[in-house]
């Protein structure tokens, strides 16, 4: 029995949360997967999984050791990696989640550079706004907007978005256009609002010029918690909306949304990228956050550079 095969059968099972994934990951027969998993046990003397037909839980020592082991593989790929003569490219699977905006204009149309680069890394991509336990779902990295609250997370700022207010030409048309983002809070005027995570918190603009500073709040038709959908109900022309610089561009050169009160300001909306604490970072993390920074830097540079605790 290989005690490497075992662990990394293990971890992929956890990572996956199915045998059965696990095994197509790893080219292999699910039948193999459960067998060098139950040698694990057997060797550790310990149960790690709770199996039912219609998933596979972690028990508190699954837990613990998968903490632990995946601090060991990658320690072990990385000095593979740094022998004279060794192949140096970073390989392996590295799951992340990101905003489906983000993902859809800008991280996926780029990825051809990076799989240029770093061609035997396998990126497993969740693109939603939804929060992500990265812990819990056994994530390597999420991408997220706004400020991150608790402290349990490590995260490097990567981007600061600027935002502006929007409208499609037709709700322009029925509404009229506001000079002044206070008549945004009148009775003929709706706004789409973004819903952040399982809380529904709205996203409320405060916008300033000068010595003004105006909090919008809005009436709204349409509540949503997806990226692309919330751009694609301002394009319907649903109501006004805040978008950043990069999803409101091509729409902007090509007529379908007007750029709304021209000499006010939104404060830039930090961009983070955040993985968990304490674990050693693999080299195919490590240069995927780099790319994402380089990225990001051509796309909205942060105004600062920031590494913090911090989750989402």
């Amino acid at each position: 029995m290989d005690k490497l095969d075992t662990m990394r059968a293990f971890v992929r099972v956890v990572e996956t949360g199915s045998f059965t994934r696990a095994a197509h990951t790893l080219h292999m027969s699910r039948t193999s997967v459960t067998q060098l998993v139950q040698q694990l046990e057997a060797r550790l003397r310990l149960k790690l999984l709770n199996r039912t037909t219609r998933k596979v839980n972690v028990t508190a020592d699954g837990a613990a050791y998968y903490e632990r082991i995946v601090q060991v593989l990658a320690t072990l790929d990385e000095l593979e990696a740094s022998l004279p003569g060794a192949a140096t490219l970073p390989r392996g699977q590295l799951r992340v989640d990101v905003p489906s905006p983000l993902a859809s204009l800008l991280l996926v149309p780029a990825l051809p550079q990076f799989y240029a680069r770093y061609p035997d890394i396998q990126l497993d991509m969740g693109a939603s706004d939804r929060m992500v336990d990265v812990i819990g779902d056994h994530v390597d990295c999420v991408i997220r907007g706004g400020e991150l609250r608790d402290q349990s997370l490590m995260a490097r700022k990567i981007g600061d978005l600027q935002l502006a207010v929007y409208a499609a030409p037709g709700y322009l048309q029925r509404a009229g256009i506001p000079s002044h983002p206070q008549e945004l809070e009148d009775a003929r005027h709706r706004i789409v609002r973004f819903r952040w995570g399982s809380g529904g918190n709205a996203y409320s603009a405060v916008m300033r010029q000068g010595g003004q500073s105006v909090t919008i709040q809005g009436q709204y038709v349409l509540s949503i918690d997806d990226g692309n959908a919330y751009l694609a109900a301002g394009l319907a022309g649903l109501g006004a909306l805040w978008l950043p610089d990069y999803m409101a561009r091509a729409h902007v050169e090509a007529g379908t949304l007007i750029p709304l009160f021209a000499g006010w300001q939104i404060a830039p909306m930090p961009l983070y990228l955040a993985y968990p604490p304490n674990r050693h970072v693999s080299i195919k993390l490590r240069v995927f956050i780099d790319w994402v920074v380089e990225l990001m830097a051509r796309h909205a540079p942060p105004q600062r550079h920031e590494t913090v605790s911090v989750t989402t």
